[in-house]
This record gives C-alpha cells, sequence and structure tokens, in this order.
C-alpha cells in the first residue's frame, strides 16, 4: 500500500506516529514562515503542516508548487493541533511533514470542488468524474451503496434468490417506447432492452424459484423530467404462491428496515387507501399525506351546492372541488393573484380560481360574492369543515381534470405553509386501482399497469360481461411523501383468464402467440399463483438522501436530453457498422 492511513482516519490517538497519507490537494495555505496543506480523499480531509527551517527544504519546494487537486504523497508526525477544528473529525490533529512528492499534478478544475460549488448542472455533467469527488456527490453514492446491502440482507433472510435476467429481450407493444439493439448475426432483427424483467420473473415463479430478486437496470424510451433516466435501476421481486396481503407485509418490512437501519426512524403505522378515496381527496394516485387539506366537494354526483345562482362557471361544470387553507384568510389580493396565476400554468392548466375568505372576525368575503349570497357560502364553509381564518380555494371542471388540477395546489400550499418537512416521512399503500383505462383517441382499452395484472378475483365478472371499466385490479403502490417508490400486483397466472386478458386489450390470437407466446406456453406446465412488486431504486435513494432528483444518486447520469454530456453519448457510428447491421439511417 502506498500510504498507512486514509485521511478520514487520523485522532488524538495517533500523535507520534509517523504516517503515509496519499490524496488530492484540496487547498495550500501560505503564510510565509509556515505552509498548511489540506489533503482531501474518499474518507475526509487530514491537515499538513511544513515550517521553514524545520521542514525539509525540498518539501518546503514542492509544497509551493502545488496547485488544487494535484495528487500528492506525503510522510510526517502526526501532532497535536494548537488551533483545533471541531467540523473536522480529524481535526484535533495534523501532520507535520518530513517528505513531499507528486504522484501526478493536475489542471485547473473547471468548478471549485467544495460542497457548495461553483459549477452549474451543464459543467458538472460534462466533468463527473470531478464531480464525484465532492462530498455531497460521494455521500448519496454511498447512501446508495447501504440502501443495496439493507436490500439484499432483508430478502436474503426472507429466502429470496437472487437471479439476472437477459439484458437481451424482445421488444413488446405495451409500455412505454423499447431501446432496441440490432443484431447482427440476425440482419433486419433487433433485440430490445428491458423496460423491466416482469415475464422473466414470472417463468421463474413457473419454474418453482418461489421468491425471487434482482436490483436491475430497466430501460425506457420516454420523455425524462428530474425522477427520470432512460437508464434506472429496480428493485425487482417475485413471490409465488402467496395473496396480496402476504406482499403488503413482506414489503412493509423491508421498508421498516431500510428506514431504521439508514435514518434510524421507526416506521409504525403504514396505512391503505384505495385508488378511489385517492382520487376523490386528493386527485392523485400518489398523495402526500403528511398534512391534511383534503378534498370537499361542492358539485360532483353526490352533491351540488353550486347550480342556479346564474353563475356559468360553475353551471357548465358537472365537479366543483375546494380546499381549506387553514389560517390563510389574511393572504393579500396579490398572493390570490400569484395562486391564480400557478392554476394558470400550461402545465396545470386551470382557467381560473375561486376563493372564499372566512375572516378571523366571522365575516366571509370572495370572489363570487356577486352570484353568491352569505348564506350560499356559509355553506361551503360547513362543507369545507373552515374555521374563522380560513381560506377556500375551489377549482371547477369536468372529470378528474379539476381534482388533478387542485393536487397541484394543494401541494403548492403545503410548501408555502411548511407542512412538507422533507424529515418527516408518511407511508402508505394505494389499492384497487382500475384494471384497464380506455383512450378515447384509439378508441380501445389499455392496461393500466401491465397485460398480466390479475383482476380482483370478485371483478372477474365484468371480464366476461364486458364492463370494463368497473374491473378493479389486483395492484398496489407503495407512496412515500407524495412520490411512488414501488408498485405490482398479483399477476394472472391461469392461461385462459391470461388469454382474455390480450383479447380485451385487442390482440388477436396471433398477435398474443407472437409476443407472449413463451409465456403462455409455460402457463400450460403448472403455473402457480404468485405476485410481485418492483421498488425505483433511484427514487428510494433520492427519497432517503432529500433530494428531488434522481440524478444526483446516479453516478453517471444523463441530462434531460438523454445525453452523457462527458463522453458525448449518444453519437453517430461508423459507415462500416451500419454495413454490417444493415441499417440505413436517413438525416
Amino acid at each position: 500500500m502506498l500510504r498507512t492511513h486514509n485521511n478520514g482516519e487520523l485522532r488524538i490517538a495517533n500523535v507520534n506516529e509517523i504516517v503515509t497519507l496519499c490524496g488530492w490537494v484540496q487547498r495550500t495555505r501560505d503564510k510565509g514562515g509556515m505552509i498548511w496543506i489540506d489533503l482531501r480523499d474518499r474518507y475526509g480531509i487530514t491537515q499538513l503542516m511544513l515550517e521553514e527551517g524545520k521542514t525539509p527544504k525540498e518539501a518546503i519546494e514542492t509544497a509551493r508548487s502545488l496547485g488544487r487537486e494535484f495528487v500528492i504523497s506525503v510522510t510526517g508526525t502526526v501532532v497535536e493541533r494548537l488551533s483545533k477544528n471541531d467540523k473536522l473529525p480529524t481535526g484535533d490533529i495534523e501532520v507535520k511533514v518530513t517528505e513531499l512528492s507528486i504522484l501526478n499534478p493536475a489542471k485547473l478544475p473547471p468548478f471549485l470542488i467544495e460542497d457548495e460549488t461553483d459549477g452549474g448542472d451543464d459543467i458538472r455533467m460534462k466533468y463527473r468524474y470531478l464531480d464525484l469527488r465532492r462530498n455531497p456527490v460521494r455521500q448519496n453514492l454511498i447512501l446508495r451503496h447501504k440502501m443495496a446491502q439493507e436490500v439484499r440482507s432483508y430478502l436474503d433472510k426472507q429466502g429470496f434468490i437472487e437471479v439476472e435476467t437477459p439484458v437481451l429481450i424482445k421488444s413488446t407493444p405495451e409500455g412505454a417506447r423499447d431501446f432496441v439493439v440490432p443484431s447482427r448475426m440476425n440482419p433486419g432483427e433487433f433485440y430490445a432492452l428491458p423496460q423491466s424483467p416482469q415475464t422473466f420473473k414470472q417463468l421463474l415463479m413457473v419454474s418453482g424459484f418461489d421468491r425471487y430478486f434482482q436490483i436491475v437496470k430497466c430501460f425506457r424510451d420516454e420523455d425524462l423530467r428530474a425522477d427520470r433516466q432512460p437508464e434506472f435501476t429496480q428493485i425487482d421481486c417475485e413471490m409465488s404462491f402467496i395473496e396480496q396481503e402476504d406482499i403488503l407485509q413482506m414489503f412493509e418490512g423491508l421498508i421498516r428496515q431500510l428506514f431504521q437501519n439508514l435514518k434510524g426512524l421507526e416506521i409504525n403505522e403504514i396505512s391503505r387507501m384505495t385508488y378511489a378515496h385517492a382520487m376523490k381527496y386528493y386527485g392523485s394516485d400518489k398523495p402526500d399525506i403528511r398534512f391534511g387539506m383534503e378534498f370537499y366537494e361542492l358539485k360532483s354526483e353526490e352533491v351540488d351546492l353550486t347550480s342556479g345562482k346564474n353563475f356559468p362557471v360553475f353551471d357548465a361544470a358537472s365537479v366543483v372541488v375546494g380546499i381549506n387553507a387553514k389560517g390563510c384568510a389574511e393572504y393579500t389580493r396579490k398572493q390570490a393573484d400569484e395562486l391564480t396565476d400557478f392554476v394558470k400554468r400550461p402545465q396545470i392548466g386551470a382557467k381560473g380560481l375561486i376563493y372564499v375568505r372566512y375572516n378571523a372576525d366571522g365575516s366571509i368575503k370572495s370572489s363570487v360574492d356577486k352570484f353568491y349570497s352569505e348564506e350560499d357560502l356559509k355553506k361551503w364553509i360547513e362543507a369545507a369543515n373552515a374555521q374563522p381564518g380560513d381560506l377556500l380555494l375551489i377549482l371547477c371542471g369536468d372529470g378528474d381534470k379539476p381534482r388533478k388540477q387542485l393536487n397541484e395546489l394543494r401541494l403548492e400550499m403545503g410548501n408555502r405553509l411548511g407542512l412538507r418537512n422533507p424529515n418527516e416521512y408518511s407511508v402508505h399503500w394505494v389499492v384497487d386501482f382500475p384494471l384497464l383505462e380506455h383512450s378515447e383517441e384509439e378508441n380501445r382499452w389499455f392496461a393500466m399497469h401491465h397485460p398480466f395484472t390479475s383482476p380482483k378475483p370478485e371483478d372477474i365478472e365484468f371480464l366476461k360481461s364486458g364492463d370494463l371499466g368497473k374491473i378493479r385490479a389486483n395492484a398496489y403502490d407503495m407512496v412515500i411523501n407524495g412520490v411512488e417508490v414501488g408498485g405490482g400486483s398479483i399477476r394472472i397466472f391461469q392461461k385462459d383468464l391470461q388469454a382474455k386478458m390480450f383479447e380485451t386489450l385487442g390482440f388477436s390470437d396471433e398477435e398474443a402467440k407472437h409476443q407472449f407466446g413463451f409465456l403462455m406456453d409455460a402457463f400450460e406446465y403448472g403455473a402457480p399463483p404468485h405476485g410481485g412488486l418492483a421498488f425505483g431504486f433511484d427514487r428510494l435513494c433520492s427519497l432517503f438522501g432529500g433530494s428531488d432528483s434522481i440524478r444526483d444518486f446516479i453516478a453517471f447520469p444523463k441530462n434531460n436530453s438523454g445525453r452523457d454530456v462527458m463522453i458525448d453519448s449518444p453519437s453517430t457510428i461508423d459507415a462500416k457498422q451500419l454495413d454490417e447491421l444493415k441499417i440505413r439511417t436517413i438525416s
């Protein structure tokens, strides 16, 4: 070894020891007669000290030639610091240098390699290998490593077997767009990169493996945002001879262990919520339930407190819903206008916002006083369970649209009121999703999850009768702080039911055979009841690390255009390669 210790290791107990350290120069401070160098490696920082007249002249000269990020080796004696630094684990000591050598000089980095850097996202992504030297980024990857170890430890103790599944597979039409890979040995034919190992883990259940898991790369060619990457990682799991409750209990145990061992937190209650309840009261299938502010209805199929008052906006709407922003009645007109502008943003799409102030003195003021009397507005206040000092915020429209818009406003108000504490965690399941969703554009039904999701046993009759909108899926998502971190379902394991599902989704017998014949054939050899779940590993890491972006927890991520700007990928390939693959590009 080139070193006796790392740069985060030395303590007061090491005083008088002769040590050799290696690392990168974080900074130097030359005070004339004294030179101090902060030496950094993955483990921490150690201060080096050189003194004119006591440190060998060669070492002094070398120290004065150093620049940031030079890679050096030093030998010296550990001494107690006169001026201690309680912000560093090594802050009680320093190393009095006797030998110093440059292992490799370095160009001046394009940004400061500090916890708080001056580098923007683009420049840091271009020089990601430098960005990875910074403590916050390194700590993110250490957290990712620890989480992977905890996952493997828990699942191993529960009898799961880790099995690798193929990366070059068959393209299937459901889900997001596939990344495809041409086959040189089979001209005109293509592999696809897996969006998930779904069919393979089902085949492993048919094989009798009983409990499978894999921390696996998945690929989807879709538009990107902060929580999406073209390649991402899942904790993929499957179990045989189980029911939904068995899976929920199993993975509640995993989440509890992760919180306990990685964050020192006890997660006691993990509640359940139906999809219908989530959409009605939160406008989202992944609601953040750390705070209240559930929706109340002023107009729906069950209630109507708005019609017949000559307010055409509400009269034309089939749904009028609101939230109660407690203690916000004193919002100024400017603040109310800011909220209106917020919901009018294109990504939200509301046409306007109605408000009702229930003032602290009991008086009522609204933006629709021209149409609704105080008695009318009192009924709204009762529906909202409002108290003096509260502010009602109301949206309207048709179908689920106003609820989804109000969900965005609810989250915004939660942020403004400080109700979404990143250090507070709420974990719950959303269950009983619709099995199918209808596309008006294509006039056909699509699987809301994937075509292997089983209907609730009591709803199979609707699949046979054609009343498809009533079918609930035997599916479940785990939600933490408004983020869907994992989801899965009980699978279809009978060949006839799977064939009926394919038929419902518009597959001909030939198409189903061509795409999934291998799975249908496997079901003829005794498939067990089975189900599973996949966690978004990158999302879990970002949630535990307190970040909104999964890119911070991926060593070499892509940008929002799906590019790796460090290695300049994707890129064109040589014409000879294209010829070998029998591919011609069109510009």
